[in-house]
């Protein structure tokens, strides 16, 4: 009450507000930010632990700009020759690039440079690894329906580009281990039919590796790459704040509300904390691992090659496909393609353009126009999630192919059996992950339905009168049946009649057959298993059903 009054006659002796109040009430007649702040402070965020996967890769992003920005005062993005004359005694008398030169001077001179160059690194490895993460998230749970499908592609959008990013990233030093990288994907682009050359030519500037692209690679690096994926950022969150959170099954939880706790204060401070944590972890990586010591490697020449040089792996893939890939070549029109380097490079975008399609693909085969806000248990989607296991498997086989001559030294095996197996691998290997996927699924879901039937097992043994022994059931409480009964099922499409009352053919399109087939697939028989209905519950809880 004192404290009030002070306020009041303070107010009042001075004939205006205090100097805070004055300076918001000034910032919102300009920008609105008391009635945006209003709006969005006390939005609900659920609680799930899978939920943060996102935020690691937000804070790992923060930190890599704010370690790149550091990194960029002392970095020199020129390929002129200079002596090196640093501390690191092997090196001394050698002619270096401008690039390699400062990027040794941040090692071993700049006071903390290495261990902002090593937190920059694994920033980057882990905001590529917490996407790649998080789309499984997203994928698996089915996040991507409507109306998020625009954001998925915005996801992936910035998983490309983070790729993109931290290839050029890597290759700004211009040691032996990078060159080797560089030199790896000028002979992908070398492999594009007729305008390849051309291509190698704009992009290095002449003959490879010419005297630019570093310098290129530098502006791509450090504003174009970074410019555009802080765009898709900012939009990403714009759409997940507008289209509010997704959550899982639960009590309460309906596709119109969201349960959880406010950003103001709640959210806000977990995630603050949870920010330091991520940057801990990865400074705590940073100073006990070490990451690219080019030191060790050297300056980059063309006319050596790093042995045991292996991409990121993030890249491994599309390095796997070309190291696996026979060297196949033709000649067209008086043009040599080099079909075991072009194929594979076709192919990889392939791969990532079904990815960034795939929620058009299923919404279109469901024929579902609605909005989703609750989140599907992998279980009970299993031939999405035999897809999702599928092509994660397919990724895996190919990294080993990235990396056949390492795997070949380390377990002592003929690098030609590995690629063998990988050129096997690689088509039965999918198949087998989603079969056994969806099977696994298909179980879980028959377990599923016997719980909600029957009970859980409790491990009491009883005997009946008859001398019978059974196993004592508990019935499952409200929140675990609505837990296990909350997703929907899909009928299968179905083409319908092929004949009308009057006797006339339909004609059927490919397109519809198509649909149908898919359709089957996802959600017949063999794609899900029936969930109890409430008369099937209740005629057997109000039964014998459980003992």
């Amino acid at each position: 009450m004192s404290t009030t009054t002070t306020n009041e006659n303070e107010t009042d002796r001075r004939g205006k507000a205090p100097a805070g109040e004055r300076v918001a009430d000034w910032a919102d007649g300009r920008v609105g930010i008391y009635s945006l702040a209003k709006a969005n402070m006390r939005k609900v965020f659920p609680d799930h632990w899978s939920f943060m996967l996102g935020e690691v890769c937000l804070y790992s992003f923060i930190i890599i700009i704010l370690t790149g920005v550091y990194l960029t005062l002392f970095f020199h993005p020129s390929m002129n020759e200079v002596e090196y004359h640093g501390p690191y005694v092997p090196l001394q008398g050698q002619l270096v690039s401008e690039a390699f030169n400062s990027t040794m001077k941040i090692s071993f001179e700049v006071r903390g440079g290495l261990l902002i160059r090593q937190i920059h690194h694994w920033a980057a490895l882990i905001f590529l690894a917490g996407m790649f993460v998080h789309m499984m998230r997203v994928f698996f749970t089915g996040a991507f329906r409507k109306p998020r499908e625009v954001n998925w592609v915005f996801g992936f959008l910035l998983f490309v580009l983070g790729m993109f990013t931290g290839f050029t990233g890597y290759s700004l030093p211009d040691d032996l281990l990078s060159g080797t990288g560089v030199r790896f994907m000028e002979g992908a682009v070398l492999s594009v039919p007729i305008v390849g050359t051309y291509l190698s030519f704009f992009l290095f500037g002449g003959e490879f590796p010419g005297v630019d692209f570093v310098a290129r690679f530098y502006s791509a690096h450090v504003l174009l790459l970074p410019g555009i994926m802080l765009g898709l950022i900012v939009a990403h969150l714009i759409l997940v704040v507008y289209h509010k959170h997704t959550q899982f099954a639960g009590p309460g939880r309906t596709e119109k509300n969201v349960v959880g706790m406010p950003l103001m204060p709640v959210y806000m401070a977990k995630a603050g904390g949870y920010f330091f944590l991520v940057f801990g972890v990865i400074s705590v990586i940073a100073a006990l691992v070490s990451l690219n010591p080019i030191w060790v490697l050297g300056p980059y020449r063309p006319d050596m090659v790093s042995t045991g040089a292996q991409p990121d792996w993030y890249m491994g893939f599309s390095e796997g496909l070309i190291r696996v890939m026979p060297g196949w070549e033709i000649n067209f029109a008086g043009h040599t393609l080099a079909l075991g380097v072009f194929i594979p490079l076709m192919v990889f975008p392939l791969v990532l353009v079904a990815i960034a399609v795939y929620p058009f693909i299923e919404s279109w085969v469901t024929g579902d126009k609605r909005e989703h806000h609750i989140l599907d248990r992998p279980r009970n989607a299993p031939t999405r999630t035999g897809v999702g296991v599928a092509w994660i498997t397919w990724y895996v086989i190919m990294l080993i192919g990235g990396g056949n001559d390492l795997v070949a030294t380390h377990f002592h095996l003929s690098i030609n059996s590995i690629t063998w197996f990988v050129r096997i691998a690689f088509f039965v290997g999918p198949v087998l992950a989603f079969i056994i996927t969806k099977r696994i699924c298909l179980g879980l879901q028959r377990r599923d339905r016997d719980k909600v039937l029957h009970g859980r097992e409790t491990g009491i043994i009883k005997r009946l009168p008859h001398g019978e022994f059974i196993e004592v059931h508990e019935p499952l409480n409200q929140e675990a049946l609505h837990t296990l009964t909350a997703h929907e099922q899909y009928k299968p499409a179905e083409i319908g009649p092929l004949v009308d009352e009057n006797g006339v053919k339909r004609k059927v399109s490919p397109v519809e057959k198509l649909r149908a087939k898919l359709s089957k697939g996802y959600y017949g028989e063999q794609g899900q298993i029936e969930k109890p209905s409430v008369e099937e519950y209740k005629e057997i809880s109000e039964g014998h059903g459980h003992h």
